[in-house]
């Protein structure tokens, strides 16, 4: 069920020399690997995955920590989950943000849950020892289904529930996964009553997706929650969790989660939004783009941690 952008992260064995190797890509702070302890008792080092949303919501954390006389270490863009789980476990960084639903599946692959409470109870219960996750965000980057605004205005469709009353043929655009991924094709019909095709796009919601929902050539949209273009959409309401939560949640080890630093970044997760992401994201894009720390800074100008 996590085939998002996010779950791209969560594939693939990674050799440990790897981890050496990343090292050079990140900022601040010694190499990863072997360390059990690579910072000191009263210092948080701070990872990212290596995608510009995931370093952006990592120095929103760092800059938030320090803002309150932590004292933290930066070790962004270290590549994929198993990658920084592993780095997070050796105690090369200590703390990460986490998309709850994906996190969940990576430790248990059996998982059903779907809410966002559920999810989070199953993280807390699937987590190994000495880790924990604090307050999830009601921010999400998850999948979703959209709509043109006109098709929701001629069929006064707003929620995948409403679906079940267009009388043409409905054809999604997503990854080809999504013929038979849970959430996708077979889930729209088990858990909507709603039949549907797909037109396959392999961009992950990219521009050959967005190009076909405008055009016509699909009626429905697989896009990420906080991709900049979703603005020009109607992102359905999914009433019945048909599509697994992916609340932004910090997931720290649990020796340097002190009560400072679980106050900290449980005022961050409290704040932050989808909108948020989606605008942050777009102020990353392009020629022009604004690098991750200074996002960051303007965003806790606005919400300032107390």
């Amino acid at each position: 069920m996590f085939t998002s952008k996010r779950g791209r992260i969560a594939a693939g064995a990674i050799a440990a020399g790897a981890l050496l190797a990343l090292s050079a890509c990140s900022s601040g702070g010694g190499a990863l690997g072997g360390n059990t302890s690579s910072s000191s008792t009263d210092t948080v080092t701070v990872g990212s995955a290596a995608f510009g949303e995931n370093q952006i919501l990592a120095e929103i954390y760092a800059q938030a920590l320090e803002s309150k006389g932590v004292k933290v270490q930066k070790q962004l863009s270290i590549g994929q989950r198993d990658v920084y789980l592993a780095a997070l476990k050796d105690g090369s960084i200590d703390l990460i943000p986490e998309y709850s639903g994906n996190l969940l599946q990576f430790y248990d692959k059996n998982s059903t849950a779907t809410s966002p409470e559920d999810v989070l109870a199953g993280l807390k219960t699937a987590l190994p020892s000495g880790f924990e996750v604090l307050d999830q965000s009601k921010a999400q980057d998850a999948d979703s289904y959209n709509v043109t605004k006109d098709f929701s205005t001629k069929y006064g469709v707003t929620s995948l529930e409403d679906l079940k009353k267009v009388d043409i043929p409905l054809v999604v655009g997503a990854n080809p996964e999504f013929e038979t991924r849970p959430y996708g094709i077979p889930g729209l019909k088990s858990v909507y009553g709603v039949t549907a095709t797909l037109k396959p796009y392999s961009d992950s919601g990219g521009p050959l997706t967005v190009a076909g929902l405008k055009n016509g050539e699909v009626q429905l949209a697989d896009i990420y929650t906080t991709t900049p273009a979703i603005k020009e959409f109607v992102t359905l309401k999914d009433p019945k969790n048909l599509i697994a939560a992916q609340n932004i949640v910090p997931l720290i080890n649990s020796k340097k989660a002190t009560s400072t630093v679980k106050d900290v970044l449980n005022q961050v997760s409290a704040t932050l939004t989808t909108d948020d992401l989606v605008q942050m994201n777009e102020e990353n894009q392009g020629d022009s783009k604004t690098q991750p720390d200074v996002i960051a800074k303007e965003w806790l100008k606005k919400h300032p941690v107390k």
